[in-house]
């Protein structure tokens, strides 16, 4: 510092603003290098921490994949069960596969995060398998815990959902695997049957499902609505989550053949995709006794009927005094039935439109614990009936099961296959939709479903209650 000092004393002074321009300069270039290599050191210090963080995450990654119980292994794919962890991947794979669009969840009030959380208890409450290609998820199946009524016998049920699969890993058989899995895993878990919503009948039909349920779509114009008849009781409109709404239908469901017993996920799942609109409204009787109920909403002068529920006569009248209320604001009424029956006949004026499509698809996981347990209209002792099935999906089902009677009670053994008399052979999807009831024994011989003798529809036509299954929910 004294050196520089006395150089800029004895220093000509013209040449001294030069002398500091060329100190600053000096100064600014070590300034600089200096400010280089602190960012390089931090961006060395950065790449290593990242670095760090992607070798922790592979580690992490290897340990998760080992604590995985791996079902099956097939080259670089990997089927298990879904955990909470996979809840990402899931709900893009639904969206994608179900073809959800971002405008469609704001349409029905849900936002990307909420639609998300609220899946989340399937993956808690659910059975949920898919292969995995890479990590990456590439194929599932979910499998819901549930119940039904069967000719008033509440049975155990495997609702079937969430069958999806992206499209570069169509056509390997990724879901055919699952399916055998989850019907593995309902025989294990003793759900004696299994429904489901089919995207494609023929694809389901080849694992054994069949249609069970019809959905009746109907159109009624508003001067074609029933004339407004006398009843004591009134129609209030209530919450979505009323307790008298919500009672109706368990009532309902518990004496209604193919109805379905409905827990909080299943009414979870039948809010799902419906918009905010949505408006309950349930009949009472004097006593202030909730007897029925319809929900719907109304959009563009079209009364838009989701369910209607009734337990008596009184009630059905009153529902619909209710709906012919809405006279001056609406054109016409749209709704769906499920009872398998029209409504035409119903109506003073019968030209009303209506179609019909097939709506639920069933299938006996278990033909030993379902034959035992089935409630069939009479039980004579004297009667021994060969049921000789073939399933190729789920071979415990394959082979000859003898059902008979003793004391009020239903026995069916597994019996070699060598019976001549009073044997009915048929496959799994002919018997599942002949004790459901949807199609008559009759009606399923004159279309060579079945193979027996002629005698044997007697039997089986005493045998079979006759009331076709209401089945309304979609899962």
């Amino acid at each position: 510092g004294a050196f520089f000092l006395f150089f800029l004393l004895t220093f000509p002074t013209k040449t001294l603003p030069y002398v500091i321009k060329k100190k600053k300069h000096i100064d600014m270039k070590k300034s600089l290098g200096y400010n280089i290599f602190r960012l390089y050191k931090t961006f060395q210090f950065a790449l290593v921490a990242k670095n760090n963080r992607i070798r922790n995450m592979a580690e992490k990654m290897e340990e998760k994949q080992a604590e995985h119980n791996y079902l099956e292994v097939n080259g670089d794919f990997r089927m298990r069960e879904l955990d909470k962890s996979d809840l990402d991947q899931f709900n893009a794979l639904l969206q994608y596969a179900f073809q959800i669009t971002t405008k469609e969840l704001f349409e029905t009030g849900w936002a990307q995060d909420e639609i998300k959380y609220a899946k989340r208890p399937i993956l808690e409450e659910a059975y949920v398998i898919g292969w995995f290609y890479k990590n990456r998820l590439a194929s599932m199946i979910v499998v819901y815990n549930m119940k039904m009524n069967v000719y008033d016998n509440i049975m155990d049920m495997g609702g079937i959902t969430g069958v999806a699969t992206y499209p570069e890993y169509a056509g390997r058989g990724l879901i055919h695997s699952l399916v055998r899995r989850v019907l593995s895993y309902m025989n294990k878990q003793e759900l004696p049957i299994s429904f489901l919503c089919p995207y494609s009948i023929p694809f389901y039909r080849k694992m054994g499902w069949e249609i069970c349920s019809d959905k009746l779509s109907f159109n009624v114009k508003d001067t074609q609505l029933p004339k407004p008849r006398p009843v004591t009781g009134m129609v209030e409109r209530v919450s979505l989550d009323s307790e008298d709404y919500h009672n109706v239908h368990n009532y309902f469901a518990y004496q209604r053949h193919g109805c379905m017993i409905r827990d909080a996920l299943s009414w979870e799942e039948y809010w799902r995709w419906d918009n905010d609109d949505m408006i309950a409204a349930v009949y009472y009787s004097t006593e202030h006794k909730p007897l029925g109920y319809v929900v719907y909403y109304i959009a563009n002068e079209i009364f838009y009927i989701k369910e209607m529920v009734y337990l008596n006569l009184e009630a059905n009248y009153g529902l619909w005094n209710y709906i012919s209320a809405h006279f001056s604001m609406v054109t016409q009424v749209k709704g769906n039935n499920f009872s398998g029956e029209p409504m035409a006949y119903l109506f003073e004026d019968s030209e009303i439109t209506e179609t019909i499509e097939p709506y639920i698809m069933g299938r006996i996981v278990n033909v030993k614990q379902f034959l035992t347990d089935y409630p069939y209209q009479v039980t004579p002792e004297d009667l021994k009936i060969h049921f000789k099935v073939h399933d190729e999906m789920a071979p415990w089902n394959e082979g000859d099961y003898m059902v008979s009677f003793h004391d009020g009670e239903n026995i069916c053994e597994q019996v070699e296959d060598n019976q001549s008399i009073n044997v009915v052979e048929l496959n799994v999807n002919t018997l599942t939709t002949m004790m459901m009831g949807y199609k008559r024994p009759t009606y399923l011989y004159d279309h060579e479903k079945i193979k027996t003798e002629y005698y044997m529809l007697t039997w089986l036509e005493r045998l079979i209650p006759a009331e076709k299954p209401y089945f309304s929910d979609y899962f």
